[in-house]
């Protein structure tokens, strides 16, 4: 691989904005490939790529090459040498290939290093999961696959396949998840016309078991409590065959602008938005919903694999405070639920303390509902980290 130095200058100006401006590495790439149209694709692919690569293995690269704080160029250097890529006669990226091999040689056995997490959030993960946590934080290094949601609304999903195949857009089907496709090589699918007509959407093929865990129906009201930007309201709506109504909920306006754009390219036309801007947005929908989806606030410790910024970015009082608001939500939203009625109550998390802990806690304050089922998917498993309870409201 050659490297070209107006693309390594990308590269370390974005490390700068996730880093020292302390800005979300989704954005900050997407501003970083905004900025010269003259890029081809395999120019944007090496930004993204190298600066999430580096994000992930940030605490490891910068202990054995013994960076400072800003020195981006050396992490750079380092991401070289591990990748066997080789070095430029650049002055920012002098580095010593034998000091390198050494210094990881004797911190082989140092899990918080090698891993590349900070030492609370890996005694945390030890704390909780046990002998699970070392399986599961090395698939969280991984990198994330791309995985397509046929929307049944306007296209099967071997149909979709077959239109991508014609466009050298190769995908595979995903054992036990009926609507997923696998992207076999990853790039940007958002300039597709089928991506553009709403004929799919980008979701993580473990989030698209959790719409339908809600066992939602065709006719039926149904509540999305935390929208969002509305993955899940969308799955829910072709589940519904667009029949019955949707309300979607969420204390972010903008988030609810965007998804009222997805519901226009989807097609799905029955999803009402409501923004919670008060107690009073939830009492008036007091037993009123078929079925609700709380898919609550949570540290997102499941999809490191596709933010890896995040784990740079947690703390342990933004943890306590999560839960808080899990909590308050399950306790508060839980009342829009009609007697008889199917609540689901799921996180992108791999934490007992925000999964079933939470939903214990809630059962055993509130003697009117009961668990019907509950479903874990780790990373281990190749898709991101999920948790999912389905709960009836007596």
């Amino acid at each position: 691989m050659r490297l070209y130095r107006n693309l390594c200058e990308a590269v370390v100006a974005t490390l700068h904005e996730i880093f020292t401006e302390k800005r979300y590495a989704d954005k900050a790439i997407e501003k970083k490939l905004k900025q010269n149209s003259k890029w081809g694709a395999r120019d944007r692919r090496f930004i993204a790529e190298t600066t999430y690569d580096i994000v992930r293995w940030y605490r490891l690269f910068k202990e054995v090459s013994e960076a400072n704080e800003s020195d981006y160029w050396k992490l750079l250097a380092v991401w070289c040498v591990w990748n066997g890529v080789r070095l430029p006669d650049w002055p920012e990226m002098k580095l010593n290939d034998n000091l390198l091999h050494d210094r990881f040689a004797k911190i082989q056995n140092n899990r918080k290093i090698v891993q590349s997490i900070p030492d609370w959030l890996d005694e945390l993960g030890e704390r909780e999961l046990s002998d699970k946590w070392p399986k599961e934080l090395r698939a969280l290094n991984e990198e994330a696959h791309v995985f397509l949601r046929a929307n049944s609304l306007k296209v099967s999903k071997q149909e979709l396949q077959r239109q991508l195949a014609d466009e050298e857009v190769f995908t595979k089907t995903v054992s036990g998840i009926p609507e997923a496709l696998l992207l076999e090589e990853r790039q940007n699918i958002f300039n597709q016309l089928q991506f553009k007509e709403g004929l799919f959407e980008v979701q993580d093929a473990g989030s698209q078991l959790i719409a339908p865990f809600l066992e939602v129906q065709p006719g039926q009201r149904v509540i999305d409590a935390c929208a969002g930007g509305g993955g899940k309201t969308l799955h829910l709506a072709s589940l519904m065959q667009n029949k019955g109504r949707i309300i979607a909920l969420d204390t972010e306006a903008w988030k609810l602008e965007e998804l009222k754009k997805r519901a226009r390219r989807a097609g799905a036309n029955n999803i009402e938005i409501r923004i919670i801007d008060s107690s009073k947005t939830i009492k008036r929908l007091e037993n009123s919903a078929d079925r609700l989806l709380l898919d609550v606030p949570c540290s997102g410790l499941g999809v490191l694999k596709r933010n890896p910024d995040a784990k740079w970015k947690l703390s342990l009082d933004f943890m306590a405070q999560v839960k808080i608001t899990q909590e308050k939500i399950l306790d508060e939203y839980s009342a829009m639920l009609k007697p008889n009625g199917l609540m689901v109550y799921s996180t992108c998390s791999i934490l007992p303390s925000e999964n079933n802990l939470q939903v214990k806690k809630f059962l055993k304050a509130h003697s009117g509902f009961e668990l019907v089922k509950e479903k874990s998917i780790m990373p281990s498993e190749g898709f991101d980290g999920f948790y999912m309870a389905l709960i009836r409201k007596r």
